[in-house]
């Protein structure tokens, strides 16, 4: 290699020179900044609070405390219930500051919770306020889950618990960041609003607004638990009006979309309370143009049965608005009915017919209801049910509607005629079933085609049972409208049936 020319070298020796004066007072700016730091405030406050790795001393009486309990807990259960002492040890194990104490006792109460059989005495609801409190997120979990347990098995009484002063805790937990405090937080107030009183309160101290929000947690069993709470809650008027107002329906009406049938049934059956209340179908329908009666629509053929019948039910409900029944009518539904009708689930079956009835009611075109087809599911339907109240009361309603509607022929033809009749005739079914029964035969009877059937069918026990009833006055109303049969039959010109009416009276 070449040696350097004077001006290079002069160059390089310059540059070494620049480097080694920066560098020089680089360190000492870095020396400076450091000792600067070193004697700022906060970071000598948090140097000596490192230091203090050591635990608090347990007070005296926290320790006597824990000593009783733990004598209590040797013993087991041959001191049921807990002694006043050691209920004041449990209350000051409970109150201490010492995680490891509350943790016992949380324990505690996760044991018995398991394994309890009889009431628990109120006065150990009062150490759940500082374990609910505690900010020991395990304590949380542990004492939240025994108070789950306890609300389940009903060993204590829901409207003491709040009367206790723990509602405000467990609401409070709702906003825990664990997940599992959320879902046992969740669940209490699922349980504890069953009672009407803990619903109001529930609702009435903004309980609603932070289970809405879990309503869409991404943990299922926080979100399972978080709509069935609101379910509970949809049970008072006055809370499904603060739901509705909050901004509830939107969410609900989603979830029916929920790949969880959990979570789909607690929100159709929410959506179903909510429509009882005609009040709310106008906001219910506007949600995606009518989305939410395609979706109900659409789970009526859910696998999952309790999913189908609560589909029907809440369609039910809002079919009680003549518009909704032609929108209903206009998505052209109707083949779904023979397959719910035949269900092997006995709620499906009441849930449809239910709904079926509701459709048949004017105005609207009844030609679907009149086919041969529906009318035959109905009549198996019939033959299934024959001593089931809701069954029979409400397949009667659809006949008499079918009857107004001109389609007296080919009902009076139909196999569910003499189902009618067969219902008029069994032991089994109680006045109420049969009023609706003897309704029926009124509407029906009004027709000439009707009377001649009758006449050709040469049975007698029909008559003889509508007289028997129109002279028990002991229930007027049944009395009065077998009366109007009865009439309807003489006043039709149709001598040929008057012999049967007199015979049956000099029966009676």
């Amino acid at each position: 290699m070449g040696r350097l020319c004077e001006r290079c070298a002069q160059l390089l020796q310059d540059f070494g020179n620049f480097v080694r004066s920066t560098a020089s007072r680089v360190a000492e700016r870095i020396k400076e900044l450091a000792a600067e730091l070193r004697e700022c405030c906060c970071l000598t406050s948090r140097k000596t609070k490192v230091k203090q790795l050591y635990e608090p001393v347990l007070p005296q009486h926290e320790r006597e405390a824990a000593e009783e309990f733990l004598k209590h807990l040797e013993i087991g259960p041959k001191e049921w219930p807990p002694s006043k002492e050691t209920l004041d040890a449990l209350m000051t194990v409970a109150f201490s500051e010492s995680t490891e104490l509350q943790h016992s006792a949380a324990l505690y109460y996760l044991h018995i919770s398991q394994n309890m059989t009889t009431q628990l005495p109120p006065k150990l609801l009062e150490p759940y306020l500082p374990l609910l409190q505690s900010s020991d997120l395990e304590v949380q979990q542990m004492s939240s889950l025994s108070l789950v347990n306890f609300l389940l098995q009903g060993n204590v009484n829901k409207e003491q618990v709040v009367h206790v002063g723990l509602l405000e805790p467990i609401l409070e937990m709702l906003e825990s960041g664990d997940s599992a405090i959320q879902c046992n937080s969740c669940a209490c107030i699922m349980t504890l609003a069953i009672s009407e009183y803990n619903c109001e309160t529930i609702g009435l101290t903004g309980g609603f607004m932070p289970l809405l929000t879990l309503a869409k947690s991404y943990d299922p069993r926080v979100q399972q638990n978080a709509v069935g709470a609101i379910l509970n809650l949809t049970r008072s008027e006055r809370i499904k009006s603060i739901m509705c107002h909050e901004g509830a329906l939107p969410v609900l009406t989603l979830l029916l979309q929920s790949a969880d049938a959990e979570i789909q049934y607690y929100s159709c059956a929410s959506l179903g309370n909510i429509a009882a209340n005609s009040e709310y179908h106008k906001a219910m329908l506007a949600i995606g143009d009518k989305f939410l009666l395609r979706m109900l629509v659409s789970l009526m053929s859910s696998t999952v049965q309790k999913v189908s019948s609560q589909a029907c039910l809440c369609l039910n409900n809002l079919a009680s608005n003549a518009e909704v029944r032609g929108h209903l009518l206009n998505i052209d539904f109707m083949p779904l009915f023979p397959a719910l009708l035949n269900s092997s689930n006995k709620d499906v079956r009441q849930a449809s017919v239910t709904l079926l009835c509701t459709l048949s009611h004017p105005p609207r075109n009844l030609d679907a209801f009149v086919c041969k087809d529906m009318l035959q599911h109905l009549a198996i339907l019939m033959q299934m049910e024959r001593a089931n109240h809701v069954v029979i009361i409400h397949t009667s309603c659809i006949m008499e509607n079918i009857c107004r509607a001109g389609a007296v022929e080919v009902l009076v033809r139909s196999q569910c005629f003499e189902e009618l009749l067969l219902s008029l005739l069994d032991p089994m079914n109680d006045e109420e079933s049969i009023g609706f029964v003897v309704e029926c035969l009124a509407e029906l009877t009004k027709h000439e085609f009707t009377l001649k059937y009758l006449y050709e069918r040469k049975g007698e026990s029909p008559i003889k049972c509508l007289v028997r009833m129109a002279m028990n006055l002991e229930n007027k109303d049944l009395s009065f409208k077998s009366a109007t049969v009865i009439r309807n039959l003489s006043h039709s010109g149709n001598v040929l049936l008057n012999p049967l009416i007199v015979s049956s009276l000099h029966a009676s």
